[in-house]
Formats: C-alpha cells, structure tokens, sequence
C-alpha cells in the first residue's frame, strides 16, 4: 500500500514501534480522515485546550482524502504543542477502520484513543477514557451514548436514530460474550491500551472498528463513561446505504470467523440457493424449454447466488488469493459434482448398509454437504502459497 507521512520522523515505522516500551501514561490520537478539512483546524483547537501537559501525547491523522485535507493539517500543526502526523494513504484499503488499524501500528504509546474529526466526539474527553481506564485497570474504554449522562442527540433524524439503535441489537445479539459490558458497540469514539490490541489480527471493513476489535482482540476488562454525541460541525456525514451494507457483511464475516460458524453459514446460504433456482426453472420451463436442460440451467441459477452470497458474507477476506474467474469455476465444478456424487452415495447406502431410501438420501445430503464445504475452503478460498497470498487479486 503506498502511503505518505508528514513530517517523516514524526511517528516510527511500525516494526520500530514493536520492539519499543511505550512511554507510561504516552497517549495517541488517531483520527481517520476523508475530506474533512473544514474541522481539522478546530478539531486541534479543542485538542490543545484539552491533551494534559504531563504524559507524552501524540496526534495522528490517517487520512483517505481527495481534497486538501493533508495541506490542511500540516499548517494547523505548526500551533500545536504536541507531534502531529498525517499519514496519507493512497488505497483507502478497509475504509475507516482499515485507516484506524494502520494508525495502531505506528502508535508507540501506552494508550490509543480513536476518534472522529467531525466534532462529533467532544475531544476534552480524550482525558476521561484514558483517566478511567487507568483508574479501573481496563483494556478498553468505551464513551458510550446508551448509560447514564449520555445522548445520540447529534444523530440527525428518526431514521438515522432507528437504524443506529437496530445495529447496536443486532450486533449484541449476534456478539452477547464479546460485547458484554459495552452498551455502545457502534461508538467510534474510545480508548485503549495498546498492549491489548493485536493489528495484524484486524480485518475491518467499513467504519465499525470499535465492533472489530472488541469481537478479534477480547480485551479482558472494559469500562465506560458517558458521552453526548454532538452535531458536525461542518461538512456532510459520510455514512449511508453503502456503508450499511458493509457493515452487515463486516458482522456476517466475524460471525463466521470460526469453521463451525462458516460451515452453519454454508448450509444457510445453500438452502437459500432453492429460491433462485426454483424461479429459474418457472421462467424457463415457461418460455418452452425441456424440463431436464432447464433443470441444469436452474441449478446454476442457484450456484451463482450460492457463490455470490459465500464470496460476501464467509470469505470476502480470502478472495484475492485467486482471481475471480477461477474461483467461480471451481466453486460451480464443486456444486455440480454434489449432484452427481450423491447418487452413488445413495445406491451405496442403500445397498451396504441396508437403509431405506429416504434415510439414505438424507444421509447422502449430510455427506456431500460436509464434503462440498471442506473441498470449497480448500481448493476455492485456501492460499495457493506466499507467492500467491502477496499479490492481492480482485
């Protein structure tokens, strides 16, 4: 990934920063940036009135944008009595939480706290997240609108209201363990220690970092303080369909992150193959064509909403080891060769071990179903080998 950091000595590289002891009580301040150069210039106001002079404190912009954003930040940092950084990437990889993950990696510090430009998150209570969690002794601390003392009022409209509220349920229900002691999961706005978070094992997609590393890195003990989450100050929200789209894949792919969870989930996504291939047999059996080639025709109805479905939501970080055009061959020469070992499989259990038809049928399903999903992770979505997993494909 190409990327630019200004000034160049301004944060270590991140294997400089592994082998380093951080300095106690250091603090970090990563803000992720896509054209936001309208707050940046009050976002460091408020920071110099707020960061506490004593323990070493550090801002790090991580920015994705195609305005002058970076300019922007490099002329406010000149007041500033602590470091500031921006570190520009070229391929906005992983969108926010993607950025959020890179600023981890160069940060030195005891404690990392992640938060919005926008104003959103009032910056004078970076003080409090790390204050509590050095009181407490947690790992992560989260400023959550849903206790006592908090409020989504910056949240503009019902709309935006219901759908942040249906998210923060789905995402505890889905993640009771993990999410337990945190009643704001969707917050962007938190710290932690950086002891606690491993950035290689993070594979955020959307803005939803808080969600990630909750469910990857299971800190051992969390807190939280209240926060009221305020208008922007300027410029537009980038949140939207798209970002709600991928925000439902990122949940679908951490819940499906152990090989149980994505088995149950290819079976899931199976039985849901059954809706676009029945319609795909209606519609050409309509329009005149013999039953059985529109049986064959149907059933590929199903393969690609099968594929379509798995690439999304079980293996969407497996995808570049193979070009696509591959993946989808070998994922259709797997499906239709289900069908054609199932019914050896049911004269042999029929015949060997003397069961009815219908047991063996069901039997043959449980068995190729098992079969298909071990044969698709390993020769669909498993790395070929290093060469392959270096050079990312679409």
């Amino acid at each position: 990934m190409s990327e630019d950091l200004w000034p160049p000595r301004a944060l270590d590289a991140p294997e400089a920063v592994a082998g380093r002891a951080p300095a106690p009580g250091s603090v970090t301040v990563i803000i992720p940036t896509f054209n936001e150069a309208a707050n940046v210039e009050e976002v460091l106001s408020r920071l110099r009135s707020s960061l506490p002079a004593g323990p070493p404190c550090e801002v790090l912009f991580v920015d994705d944008s195609t305005d002058d954003t970076p300019a922007v930040i490099e002329k406010a940092a000149a007041d500033c009595p602590f470091p500031v950084a921006v570190l520009h990437r070229q391929v906005a990889e992983g969108g926010l939480g993607g950025a959020v993950v890179e600023g981890v990696k160069r940060a030195g510090s005891e404690w990392i706290v992640v938060m919005d430009a926008d104003l959103q998150h009032p910056p004078h209570l970076v003080p409090e997240l790390v204050g509590e969690g050095t009181r407490t002794g947690a790992d992560l601390v989260v400023a959550s609108r849903y206790i006592a003392g908090g409020s989504r009022a910056g949240l503009a409209g019902s709309y935006r209201v219901a759908v942040s509220r249906g998210a923060t349920w789905l995402a505890k229900g889905l993640f009771p363990r993990a999410l337990r002691g945190i009643s704001d999961p969707m917050s962007g706005f938190f710290a932690m220690r950086r002891s606690a978070v491993s950035a290689d094992a993070l594979k955020p997609l959307g803005y939803k970092i808080l969600l990630e590393l909750a469910v990857r890195c299971r800190p051992a003990k969390t807190a939280e303080i209240p926060f009221v989450f305020q208008d922007r100050f300027a410029g537009e929200s980038k949140s939207g369909a798209r970002e709600g789209i991928r925000f439902l894949a990122h949940l679908a792919a951490l819940r499906s992150a152990s090989p149980l969870a994505r088995m149950i989930g290819f079976g899931l996504i199976g039985l849901s193959g059954f809706a676009p291939n029945l319609l795909a047999l209606w519609l050409l059996t309509h329009a005149g064509v013999q039953y059985l080639a529109a049986e064959v025709l149907a059933n590929q109805a199903g393969v690609l909403w099968n594929f379509l479905l798995i690439e999304t939501l079980l293996f969407r970080d497996r995808r570049r080891h193979r070009h696509w055009a591959d993946r989808i061959g070998r994922f259709a020469l797997l499906a239709n060769a289900d069908l054609l070992l199932r019914i050896p499989l049911i004269a042999l259990f029929v015949a060997r071990l003397g069961l009815g038809v219908l047991p063996a049928t069901a039997l043959a399903l449980v068995t190729t179903f098992v079969l298909r999903f071990a044969a698709t992770e390993a020769l669909v979505y498993l790395p070929r080998g290093p060469r392959a997993a270096a050079s990312p494909r679409s």
